[in-house]
């Protein structure tokens, strides 16, 4: 999960793109980068850490031009290496940058044949610099010393013939424009709208549409899977289809967590897909224990919150919020390591003593993953006072590794692989666990577009859309993201660091 955001103005974007990144840091908290294009010239700027401290006024005033793109990252396999931090370059054709949110399934194949076959170097572990010399290699395939938009269409075209699995993209040609496009499956989000300023038309893609939406520019629609949309430098929008058989299924994970409730996600409103998830779980409550005896439903801020208020609603129970965030720690679903995660919940939420007390109490979040930030709360919510704690999740049992970019762990750190909601409910500490079942989901987001027909659930199914996910490809994954590797990556890297600082 990454947020990208690229603007094509008649003024300096540096600014823009500054605030585009600040809203969507929800999408990453490892790293950020900013490039823009003067003339000729690219100034880049990135690093690891959030938005606020990785630019500084330094860096903006150096941040020249009115065209340029963004990145926000977390890390799906561990690297916290600056190195890795987006957007990446590459010189040969025409300077090319690019961010991308999103995960290729055959990096590795592609690394080796654009070193064999395409004569190019790949300097990082990241699937992101592989992406961005494949569309290099297929733009310099048209061998033009000028290009124009037909060229940067089949390059895309190439891509799409080339890279397996989930990727939005930006990409900035220097001097020329900005491409914006989107995997056949459509499985990570992207947007672009317009913007009236004197001089003309000013366009913006991003990873969500709140980001259009704080800078005034009005959502224009989603670019659609196997899409691309180029916004030229000297003005005009220019889109195409580029896939050869292009299907919508994106990632519905990004209702349930990642996306930001005021955000509007392939033309379904993410407010209200999570107004409808608690509609429908309230629905399975009354269906399985009519005489639930909850008396009062409280959300573990902040995703669930709109779940959790239609929920009670629904039930015709007090809604309250029992819980008080710490708004300076971060997103506990994106630390790196276990010790770090179990750490920050505690940081992260304090409980109101009289909303728990001597009470049956339904938490209501919207997933649960590891399973360790259910069990601090739980226990939280019983030592402020609850007599009864019942849990409450907007989502299925998460009981596959995800390998479209979010960093879920290995299936053995899931805590909803191989056991029963039983199981889980005593792992928990729960004294009732209750989840939504997948066709619910399917239909509470699904109601807002009627042209999706299916979406990516591979996280509660195991059944990955974009298909080619073989059993050799999950034990890398799982190896590569499971906390213990992690762990080791973060030990050699800190000592690589101390051997730098000591020479």
């Amino acid at each position: 999960m990454c947020g990208i955001v690229g603007i094509v103005s008649f003024s300096a974007v540096n600014q823009s793109i500054y605030d585009a990144l600040t809203v969507l840091q929800h999408r990453g908290q490892d790293a950020a980068g900013i490039i823009t294009c003067d003339g000729d010239q690219l100034c880049l700027r990135k690093d690891n850490g959030l938005v606020r401290d990785v630019f500084h006024t330094r860096h903006m005033l150096r941040l020249r031009g009115t065209m340029g793109i963004g990145h926000v990252r977390y890390p799906t396999a561990g690297c916290e290496s600056s190195a890795e931090a987006q957007p990446f370059y590459v010189n040969s054709p025409y300077g090319i940058t690019l961010a991308h949110n999103g995960n290729l399934i055959n990096a590795e194949e592609l690394k080796q044949n654009l070193y064999r076959e395409d004569l190019r170097h790949i300097n990082t572990d990241s699937d992101s610099e592989v992406l961005l010399n494949v569309f290099a290699h297929e733009l310099q395939r048209r061998g033009k010393l000028e290009i124009d938009h037909e060229d940067v269409f089949a390059a895309v075209a190439g891509v799409h013939r080339r890279c397996r699995g989930a990727y939005a993209a930006v990409a900035m040609i220097t001097g020329f424009g900005i491409v914006a496009f989107r995997d056949p499956c459509g499985v990570r989000p992207l947007v672009y709208g317009k913007r009236e300023s004197a001089q003309g038309l000013e366009y913006m893609v991003a990873s969500e549409s709140v980001a259009l939406d704080t800078l005034g520019f009005e959502l224009i629609d989603d670019v659609r899977p196997g899409e691309a949309v180029f916004l030229g430098m000297e003005g005009g929008m220019f889109k195409r289809q580029c896939a050869e058989h292009p299907r919508y299924a994106p990632c519905i994970f990004e209702h349930v967590y990642l996306a930001r409730p005021d955000s509007i996600i392939d033309n379904i409103s993410v407010y209200k897909a999570r107004l409808r998830m608690g509609e429908v779980l309230a629905a399975k409550i009354r269906r399985e224990r009519p005489d639930h005896h909850i008396d009062v439903v409280i959300p573990i801020p902040d995703t669930s919150r709109t779940a959790a208020l239609q929920l009670a609603y629904n039930l015709g129970v007090k809604y309250r919020e029992g819980f008080i965030k710490n708004r300076y720690i971060g997103r506990t679903f994106i630390m790196p390591g276990q010790q770090q995660r179990k750490k920050s919940v505690r940081q992260k939420l304090n409980a109101i003593e009289l909303e728990f007390k001597d009470k049956n109490v339904m938490l209501v979040d919207d997933s649960i993953v590891r399973g360790t930030t259910s069990q601090q709360i739980i226990q939280m919510a019983r030592d402020a006072g609850a007599k009864n704690v019942f849990f409450a999740s907007a989502a299925p049992p998460v009981r596959h590794p995800n390998v479209y970019g979010i960093d879920m762990p290995s299936k053995d750190e899931l805590i909803a692989h191989d056991r029963t909601v039983e199981e889980i409910a005593a792992a928990i500490g729960a004294d009732w666990l209750i989840f939504q079942d997948l066709k619910d989901l399917v239909k509470a987001v699904g109601r807002g577009n009627r042209q999706i027909s299916e979406f990516d659930c591979s996280v509660f199914t195991g059944e990955y859309v974009t298909g080619g996910v073989t059993d050799s490809y999950l034990s890398h994954i799982e190896n590569m993201r499971n906390d213990s590797a992690k762990q080791e990556r973060r030990i050699i890297d800190d000592e690589v660091l101390e051997m730098h600082n000591n020479a």
